[in-house]
Order: structure tokens, then C-alpha cells, then sequence
């Protein structure tokens, strides 16, 4: 019996038997050789194939993410990073976080307690000097406040320690510290240190910081810092004298000693002492230190730049600043960055607009010369990639200075007097200059491999149906040549807009952009915050402009050729 959609017995298959299994009722997925769906096999087999890319391209991927766009990521993260307060004064910011500068003029002598402690590590540390570099940023004078600081902070609490040893000599002794706060981990491992590799890390013993907390913790980072930084046993040195301010401070609270903590018997001897023995105004001290412990603008200031992220820098960027109040205008003769930012986009697009007059000319000539003369110019454009941009700047220092070649060449021939020497130098106008020179091949090489493209043939034509050369060239050829004066200005406006090194040496104070401000903070005044948010402002208004142009010209119509 023959079937009805199958091949029959008396012509088996013919070559419609595949389009009736494809229309019959029922029919069966299409199979791959290997017998499994086809649309699985394809699958399978894209699968693989990108797979097999992205294996290729790995490597590639991996050193761009690497070099690239990671230390990228790092330095704008810093626009808003602002962990140093908190990481160096952790005591300080906790306590000051419940004073309200409305409600009292400073804060209280807990917040100087604090701050003895902190200032005692990060001076042991090395870290006062940055923190101070930090807030100085935001007030000045903070930073030197921190240094004097910094070398007389080991003496607060000093006068504790002379009463505890006075009141027993054993608190005089190393190990009854470590009796009373190093872990037996630690212990045994301590022993068992015979001075090679790194020093095993202190750990407290269980339980003391719940007995007296702020001694345990200054504790802890004093065992710390001898071993990281000193390279000694803390087991084998004297606590700071701000182990003894916090021993006072926890037991004048009435800490709780369970009878079977270490040495519970001297702590409650010392404890029952502790009420008679001569205070010491922590608060007072600092004063002595410097006057500025007492100047309410500090305390706010640390206040207000105590959490872990900011938006400070970016205000800076924007002549703006945080303050306890929130958001002000900086004073008038610190507002500068907008002034740059408007330079900084005028002068690039003024460079860029001469680069156009000036290149398009050149572009010409090279795409309608003969082989021989277009070579020669080629090289002569070419010619300034071959010399070190700091000797073709420094050039031009010498060329537009006012006893310079440009200015004695025109009072030899008449065009100013001696005493009307053209101020070309340390300006907007030298920097235009010297950029335009730099940067016209990159506005030439679109503009050429563009017009390359772009037949004579047209032109003739035009001229035959009767237009004039300015017509011809105006309605025919200039719009072919649009791409390349399109990819040529891209190019111009975004390499001119970050440029430094020329606007630094022929600019002086007014023909420098804000690229000369970001180096100078990366490497002088070493604020990378905010350089990190001049950055990444820069780069969003390069994107913005990126964004317009694609709107409204298309970066499909930017071309380099072809």
C-alpha cells in the first residue's frame, strides 16, 4: 500500500517527497547528520563558534581591562572616595557624630578622648600628615595643625601612667598587659616565633574587650603598630600612655572585673584608686599643643568630612564647596574652575576651526597634485611626528616671545614699531598658535584620505552644465568632503580639549586649560580627588559633545577614507 506523503513503490523518493513530509499533519523536526534536531545542532554549533571568539579575543580583553579601563576606574573612583577620615580618627567620628555645633560651640571632652587615642596611632602610623593633607584641602591650615599635633600627642595620658605605677608597679611590666589582653593563639604562637618571616598578628583574648573595651582597643592597635611598624614584641614593650588614658576611662565608668579576669585583683585595687588620682583636661592639652583644637570651624570640618564617600570634590570642581550648612559658593577669588572649563572648550574649538582653514587647503593639494609633489608635501606634513613635542613647543617659545623671530620680522618690514611688539606669548593667542601647528596633521590626514575619494570627474561635469569654480566647488565638491572635515575636527577637538604640555609652557596663567589644572593636582599639590573629578567632569562634556554630534551630523557620516 502506498502512503500518502512517503515515498511510493514504483517511484520511491522524488524530489517533492520532502515537501509533502513538511505539509503533512504531523511531521517529524528536521534531523542533523548526527541525528539530533537541527535547530539544536545550530545552536550548538554558534555557541561554540563565540565561545572560540571570545577565546581569541581573551587576552586582548584581559590586558585592556588590565591597563586600561581598571586604573581609569581607580582614579575616578577617587572623585568621590573620602575613607581616610574615618579610617584614621575611627573613634573620633563615632563620637563626634552626636555633637550638634547649634547646641555647643565644641564638642565635649569625650571627642578629645577619642581623638588622643587616634592621634597616638596614626602619628605611630605616619597617617596624621595625610589625613591632615586631606582637610586641608577643604580649610587651610588643618594640615599643619595635624603635624605639630602629631609629635606631642604620645605625651597625653602620661601623667596616668606615672599614678597606675605608682599605685602598683606592676602596671609598669609588660606582661601583665599581655596577661590581661593577649589571646592564647597568639601566645603560643609568639613563642614559637624564631624571628624569621612576618611577626604573628596579636589577637586579644576573649572576653576583654567586654570587660574594659577601650582599653582592649587601644590596646590592640598598640600590639599592632609595634609589630607592623616597630618590628618588636609587643610583650616586651611599654603600652603608650594612651593605654593608661583608656585604662582610667574604663575603670572611672565602673567597668564590671569578674573574679577570674586576669589580674582582677590589681585592677580592683586600681579601680578603688582611681577616683583619687589627679585628672588631666585632654581638652587643655590640645589647646597648649595648638590654639586651633579650639576653633569650631576644625571640629566641623572633620564632622562634615567624616563619612566614607563625598561629594566634596566635585563641588570643588565646581566652584562650589560642602560645609557643615551644606552646599555654598567658594569665595570669589577661589572660583576658577568654571573660568577654565568655558576657556577650555572656547580654545579648542577656536583650534579646531583653524585647523580647519588652514588644513583643508593642504588636503586639497595632496589629493589633486601630481604623485611626485603630493609625495613631497605628504612628508613635509608628516615632517613634525618625526620632532619631540617638547622641542617643537619650545620652539615656538622662542618664535612668539617679544624679541622672538615672528615679532622682529615684522618691525624689520614695517608692520609695527619697536615699541608695539605683539604680545604673542604666555597668552590664549600663543597657545592657538602653537596648537594649530601641533595638531594640523590631524586634521589634514582625514581631509586628504577623504578628498582622495572624491572624483575630479565631478567637478568637470559641474563646470560643463555651466557652473561657476565657486559653485562647482561649493555645491558639489565641499559636501563629498564634509566626512573627512567631521572626522578631522573629532579628532582635533578631543585631543586639544586634554592637552597640557603646550598650554603649560606658551600659555602662561591665561592660555592654559583646565588639563594643566588636573596635572598640577596629580603631581603638586598631589589632591587626586579632585583632579579625579575634574576628569571626570572633562569627560563628560567630551561625551556630551560625542552624543550632539552623533545627533546631529551621525558618526556614520564620519569617515577616514573610502
Amino acid at each position: 500500500m502506498t502512503s500518502a506523503t512517503g515515498p511510493d513503490d514504483l517511484t520511491g523518493v522524488t524530489p517533492d517527497t520532502g515537501l509533502k513530509i513538511a505539509q503533512s499533519d504531523k511531521p517529524g523536526p528536521m534531523l542533523a547528520a548526527d541525528g539530533t534536531p537541527l535547530k539544536t545542532s545550530l545552536h550548538r554549533a554558534l555557541r561554540r563558534q563565540k565561545r572560540r571568539a571570545l577565546m581569541l579575543i581573551a587576552p586582548l580583553l584581559i590586558f585592556i581591562i588590565v591597563t586600561f579601563i581598571y586604573p581609569i576606574g581607580e582614579m575616578l573612583f577617587r572623585s568621590v572616595e573620602n575613607q581616610i577620615v574615618g579610617d584614621t580618627l575611627p573613634r573620633t567620628v563615632r563620637v563626634l557624630a552626636d555633637w550638634n555645633p547649634d547646641e555647643t560651640e565644641l564638642p565635649g571632652p569625650p571627642v578629645y578622648t577619642a581623638l588622643a587615642k587616634d592621634m597616638m596611632v596614626a602619628a605611630e602610623e605616619k597617617n596624621h600628615t595625610r589625613l591632615g593633607s586631606r582637610l586641608n584641602y577643604e580649610v587651610s591650615g588643618i594640615s599643619s595643625l595635624f603635624r605639630k599635633s602629631g609629635r606631642d600627642v604620645e605625651d597625653i595620658g602620661e601623667g596616668y601612667a606615672e599614678q597606675f605605677v605608682t599605685l602598683d608597679p606592676a602596671w609598669e611590666d609588660p606582661q601583665t598587659f599581655i596577661d590581661m589582653f593577649a589571646g592564647p593563639r597568639w601566645l603560643d604562637a609568639n613563642a614559637d616565633y624564631d624571628g624569621e618571616g612576618a611577626r604573628p598578628t596579636f589577637r586579644l583574648a576573649g572576653g576583654a574587650d567586654d570587660v574594659l573595651p577601650q582599653t582592649a582597643g587601644i590596646y590592640r592597635d598598640f600590639a599592632r603598630v609595634v609589630q607592623v611598624e616597630d618590628d618588636d614584641n609587643p610583650a616586651e614593650e611599654q603600652p603608650w600612655n594612651a593605654v593608661y588614658l583608656a585604662l582610667y576611662d574604663d575603670l572611672s565608668t565602673g567597668a564590671a572585673i569578674p573574679d577570674d579576669f586576669p589580674h582582677a585583683a590589681l585592677l580592683s585595687a586600681a579601680q578603688a584608686a582611681v577616683p583619687g588620682f589627679a585628672t588631666e583636661d585632654v581638652q587643655a592639652t590640645f589647646a597648649e599643643m595648638d590654639k586651633s583644637w579650639n576653633d569650631p570651624e576644625v571640629w566641623r570640618t572633620i564632622q562634615t568630612y567624616s563619612a566614607p564617600y563625598t561629594a566634596g570634590y566635585f563641588l570643588n570642581a565646581a566652584d562650589l564647596q560642602l560645609t557643615p550648612d551644606g552646599i555654598a559658593q567658594r569665595p570669589e577669588n577661589e572660583r576658577i574652575y568654571a573660568t577654565l572649563f568655558v576657556r577650555t572648550l572656547i580654545m579648542s574649538t577656536a583650534i579646531t576651526l583653524s585647523c580647519i582653514l588652514l588644513g583643508y587647503p593642504i588636503g586639497w593639494l595632496l589629493a589633486n597634485l601630481p604623485s611626485r609633489q603630493a609625495n613631497l608635501l605628504m612628508i613635509l606634513v608628516l615632517l613634525p611626528f618625526w620632532t619631540s613635542l617638547l622641542v617643537r613647543t619650545s620652539a615656538w617659545k622662542v618664535l612668539l616671545q617679544d624679541q622672538g623671530v615672528i615679532n622682529d620680522l615684522l618691525v624689520w618690514i614695517g608692520v609695527v614699531s619697536d615699541g608695539g611688539r605683539l604680545a604673542l606669548i604666555n597668552n590664549a593667542t600663543g597657545t592657538i598658535i602653537a596648537m594649530t601647528h601641533i595638531l594640523l596633521p590631524f586634521m589634514i590626514l582625514p581631509l586628504y584620505s577623504v578628498m582622495k575619494t572624491i572624483p575630479p570627474s565631478y567637478l568637470r561635469a559641474a563646470k560643463s552644465l555651466g557652473a561657476t569654480n565657486w559653485t562647482a566647488f561649493w555645491r558639489v565638491y565641499f559636501p563629498q568632503s564634509v566626512p573627512g572635515i567631521g572626522a578631522g575636527s573629532i579628532l582635533v577637538f578631543i585631543i586639544a580639549i586634554g592637552y597640557y604640555i603646550t598650554p603649560e609652557i606658551v600659555g602662561g596663567t591665561k592660555g592654559v586649560f583646565i588639563s594643566n589644572r588636573i596635572a598640577y593636582h596629580i603631581s603638586t599639590s598631589l589632591n587626586w580627588g579632585l583632579a579625579a573629578a575634574l576628569g571626570a567632569i572633562l569627560l563628560v562634556i567630551v561625551l556630551a559633545f560625542y552624543w550632539a554630534y552623533d545627533r546631529i551630523v551621525g558618526i556614520d557620516n564620519v569617515k577616514l577614507g573610502g
